[in-house]
């Protein structure tokens, strides 16, 4: 299987980074290719929603890193977004990202029947924080027909390190297993 995975952290080596790493370790290790874009270490824009989308060829007219990603998101048979919950919100890096993907609708492009995931973390010890990053790409994969396997959300992490006093990069590597 081709596994696109998107992160949305701007903290190299953070517990974004190490739960996606143990996830990459286990999906390669079952024999699946893994495609990994960190989106904070890329230039990607927000949709200026000019509904040019593909009329140059490339997913979006405006030429930044999105055109990169979004061949690999079209080829692949399952993508993950991670990120950390930033200020109650999926943080812009990965944003921009999520919301480029309206190209493939405009540009009508069948993406339908994708498995997807979820890999997020918060600071805050209260779960149901994390909703406010998960809802959004419930709402996207559900629009473009995608089959949602699972999420992996760990609560009360903030520190780079902070991963590690808890059982996340374990569910991540264990969520592999679900594509």
């Amino acid at each position: 299987m081709k596994i696109v995975v998107v992160t949305g952290s701007p903290r190299k080596g953070g517990n974004i980074f190490a739960m996606v790493d143990s996830f990459i370790k286990a999906a390669e290790t079952k024999g699946h290719e893994v495609v990994r874009f960190d989106a904070a270490m890329m230039k990607v824009g927000g949709c200026r929603a000019c509904m040019t989308c593909y009329k140059t060829g490339k997913a979006c007219s405006f030429d930044d890193d999105f055109n990169a990603i979004a061949p690999h998101l079209l080829d692949a048979d399952a993508v993950v977004y991670a990120a950390p919950v930033y200020w109650f919100s999926c943080p812009a890096q990965i944003k921009g990202v999520i919301d480029r993907m309206f190209s493939f609708v405009i540009g009508n492009k069948d993406v339908s029947g994708k498995k997807c995931g979820i890999i997020t973390c918060c600071e805050e010890h209260d779960p149901t924080v994390m909703e406010v990053a998960t809802m959004p790409l419930h709402r996207t994969f559900d629009f473009l027909k995608w089959n949602l396997v699972g999420e992996v959300c760990v609560p009360g992490v903030f520190e780079k390190g902070d991963i590690d006093k808890t059982d996340g990069c374990t569910q991540a590597a264990e969520f592999a297993a679900k594509f």
